[in-house]
């Protein structure tokens, strides 16, 4: 005969299995038993380029029309045009919705992904995947209507993997440069999409292509555009022009590609490129002469997943974050002489400090601010802040009622712009001490609303896994 439990003891095993499988989604790291692949000691044969899918880079072309613009803002890469996540245009933007609510102007359909767009003179850049053709596409709109422009593209087979596109174009008055997912290289022209030149990082560098897939952004120094393809080269310039390699810096380490892109640092009056490779953490001079130089390097910080970019400092401290239970460290960057040295100020888990797993943080008036893991335990997905003298005491947080994911956070008109996973948009300030929401709004009814922002002339250009939309927040 079977035993009826009492139903107070059904209810508290299904009380205990909720915990339980609550506990398991929190410490659970997908990437738990990944280890560092080294050059010889992963069995792994090196990669036979001649077998790899031709890929014409750039080969196909359709033009739509062409607009004329007023508008003269700009976003010209990841972060904005001083690599900080802040909006410097003096416009005046709101503070509430109102009582009508927020209103898109304009919304276009995307393949899955998490790519983000620049702004350039009334020109949206964005690169997209077009999953019925397979191709990488980069597509031209206009700010102002969202009536596209133009679109360069190329075959390329590109598998779902938690999205495809997920990088960042870089555009100047004349070029603009992409990175697809499986590290095609592609330099246009900004105005008439014309293709200029294209590079296959796998090829012709032995690029390992990271996990979920070319994560870095490029940027445009004077016209060279800076890369990392982590293979033969640790980072090159390329002539935007030309598409000849002016620099390059070796690779002795073996370390590769992360999904973190390089960030520019100007220290003791010496120009650097700082990256976070999966290997460790360098700095790689960009000074006339010497440009690809290795001037500094740490490896006491190497996970085997890191996302988030550099954050770098005046006095020469840069910043590094990661994921599933990396944490992060604070670098302290000397110069003796014509020498430099990295070495660890601070290093921690999430638990303990401000970390990040996907968004690079923020700094305003000498703070610092992110978005805490899921794994940082009684503060996880909260906005905090702290002084980067000491990244393990937060000067205060947004509590236990305002959390957030790994959606993007940007700094405009001395306000917050915070964007959680399923498109809810939140406006908010800092309010000494503290953090004070104005006001919140579910703007795509879409998910994994990850791409970072770009706000131009009043314009905020935001996405999900499949939609691109553009807000007017100025006030008029």
């Amino acid at each position: 005969m079977p035993i009826k439990l009492p139903e107070k003891y059904i209810f508290f095993l299904l009380i205990g299995a909720a915990i339980t499988a609550l506990i398991f989604w929190l410490l659970h790291d997908p990437v738990r038993n990944f280890s560092e692949s080294l050059p010889g000691l992963d069995n792994r044969p090196p990669v036979d380029t001649t077998k790899l899918a031709q890929v014409k880079i750039g080969e196909k072309f359709n033009f739509y029309e062409n607009p004329t613009s007023t508008l003269t803002g700009k976003w010209p890469h990841f972060r904005g045009a001083d690599f900080d996540n802040i909006n410097k245009e003096k416009i005046q933007l709101i503070d509430t919705w109102g009582p009508g609510g927020h209103k898109i102007l304009w919304q276009v359909f995307l393949g899955e992904g998490h790519a983000a767009p620049v702004i350039y003179d009334g020109r949206v850049y964005i690169l997209d995947y077009d999953e019925n053709k397979k191709a990488d596409a980069l597509r031209c709109f206009s700010l102002e209507t969202g009536k596209e422009i133009w679109k360069r593209w190329y075959n390329v087979n590109v598998k779902r993997n938690h999205g495809m596109s997920r990088t960042i174009p870089a555009v100047n008055e004349k070029y603009v440069v992409t990175i697809g997912p499986l590290g095609h290289v592609m330099c246009v022209d900004r105005l008439t999409g014309d293709f200029i030149w294209g590079i296959d990082l796998v090829k012709e560098y032995g690029t390992e292509i990271p996990f979920w897939y070319t994560g870095q952004c490029p940027f445009i120094d004077n016209g060279i555009v800076v890369l990392a393809p982590g293979g033969s080269s640790l980072l090159i310039g390329v002539e935007c022009a030309t598409g000849k390699e002016v620099w390059k810096t070796q690779n002795p380490n073996g370390w590769k590609m992360s999904h973190s892109s390089v960030m520019p640092m100007t220290f003791e009056g010496t120009k650097m490129y700082v990256y976070a490779a999966i290997g460790g953490v360098c700095g790689v001079s960009a000074e006339p002469g010497n440009a690809g130089a290795i001037l500094w390097q740490n490896n006491e910080f190497s996970p085997s997943v890191v996302a988030p970019s550099p954050v770098v400092f005046q006095d020469g401290k840069v910043f590094v974050t990661a994921g599933y239970g990396a944490g992060s460290a604070m670098l302290n960057i000397r110069k003796n002489g014509n020498q430099f040295s990295a070495g660890v100020l601070q290093k921690f888990k999430p638990k303990d400090g401000l970390a990040s797993e996907q968004q690079t943080p923020v700094v305003l008036n000498g703070k610092m601010y992110a978005v805490l893991p899921k794994d940082a335990a009684a503060e996880r997905n909260q906005f905090v802040c702290c002084d980067p003298s000491d990244c393990t005491k937060y000067l205060w947080t947004s509590g236990k009622t305002e959390r957030f994911g790994l959606g993007p956070y940007m700094i405009a008109d001395g306000k917050f712009f915070l964007l959680d996973d399923d498109g809810t948009l939140t406006i908010a300030r800092i309010k000494n001490p503290g953090f004070e929401v104005l006001d919140k709004t579910r703007i795509i009814e879409g998910q994994d609303a990850w791409g970072p922002f770009a706000l131009a002339d009043g314009y905020l250009l935001m996405r999900d896994s499949k939609n691109l939309v553009c807000l007017d927040v100025q006030i008029y």
